[in-house]
């Protein structure tokens, strides 16, 4: 466990890489969410981002330069470069990286160095935000990356913001598919065992709950749950390879307060969905490569 956090990091937010912005602002405003202006980052890749209730948040990320994304990653920046890799080895979309809070990426960054478990050198960058009442704020980020060579296809990092956003982002939390929060992010792999120490270290909660699928680890704020392919179907109904020995982020569960305020929603803009164990779930669909789960809070 960090020594400088007694309880485990939050989910701060979960990367989702897509075709173009463009694309996945379309299909997430069809899924009923709102969506933030769009922010080009300063090593060419850009976002427009979905942020809840509970402080998470989704970052559909795009390329805007291809060049200067190319350039950093030559350079070093592990997010540029894994970015590039995930795109190569799995598709333009889907589910690459989950970030974790953290009040200290610089402690977080040793403790990866020292479980021998660091996906590289740290980020620190600031770029310029829009508010939704059109004023411009600085954002500051200080990233740490954690690894495992067997799973090259998610990225774990923590993320300190050297100065906060404005608390007041009631506009961008609001959605009319009635999305509240992130509650759980499945993860996929045949061998959930041999992947737990490298989640829980990134999420610096070291106790591990073991399920009939596999292995959950509790977030502050949400669990992730490292499953089989036979979990994955049992509880997301996609199938997973058992030949693909990694681990990979499959599907994403929000929490909402009235499930048929979502399904309302998701049928008035034709968008194909099934209802399983209290759940809609909406299967990955361009410009947005992963699973989305609804469930409504109990």
């Amino acid at each position: 466990m960090n020594e400088h956090s007694a309880k485990p990091h939050p989910l701060d937010h979960v990367v989702l890489p897509v075709v173009n912005i463009h694309l996945a602002r379309e299909r997430l405003g069809k899924l009923g969410f709102t969506v933030a202006a769009d922010a080009r980052h300063p090593f060419g890749t850009e976002n427009a981002c979905v942020f809840f209730a509970d402080k998470t948040y989704l970052e559909p990320l795009g390329i805007a330069s291809v060049e200067e994304s190319e350039a950093s990653a030559r350079q070093g920046n592990v997010f540029t470069a894994r970015n590039q890799a995930f795109r190569f080895r799995c598709g333009e979309e889907g589910l690459s990286g989950l970030a974790f809070g953290s009040k200290d990426a610089g402690i977080d960054h040793q403790n990866f160095v020292g479980n021998g478990s660091s996906a590289g050198e740290m980020l620190q960058f600031t770029r310029p935000m829009t508010m939704p009442d059109g004023s411009e704020t600085i954002a500051g980020f200080k990233l740490a990356f954690a690894g495992d060579l067997r799973a090259p296809d998610l990225l774990l990092f923590t993320v300190e913001r050297v100065n906060p956003l404005p608390a007041d982002r009631a506009a961008l939390e609001t959605h009319a598919n009635g999305v509240t929060g992130i509650i759980e992010i499945a993860l996929c792999t045949p061998e959930p065992t041999a992947f737990a120490a490298f989640v829980s270290l990134a999420v610096a909660q070291s106790a591990v709950e073991k399920t009939g699928f596999g292995v959950n680890i509790a977030a502050s704020n949400a669990k992730i749950s490292l499953m089989t392919p036979e979990g994955l179907e049992a509880y997301f109904d996609i199938a997973g390879s058992s030949a693909d020995r990694g681990l990979r982020g499959r599907a994403i569960l929000f929490t909402v307060a009235d499930l048929a305020v979502t399904e309302a929603h998701l049928a008035a803009n034709g968008v194909t969905y099934t209802r399983k164990n209290n759940r809609i779930l909406v299967k990955p669909a361009p410009g947005q490569g992963t699973l989305f789960a609804f469930e409504e809070t109990r």
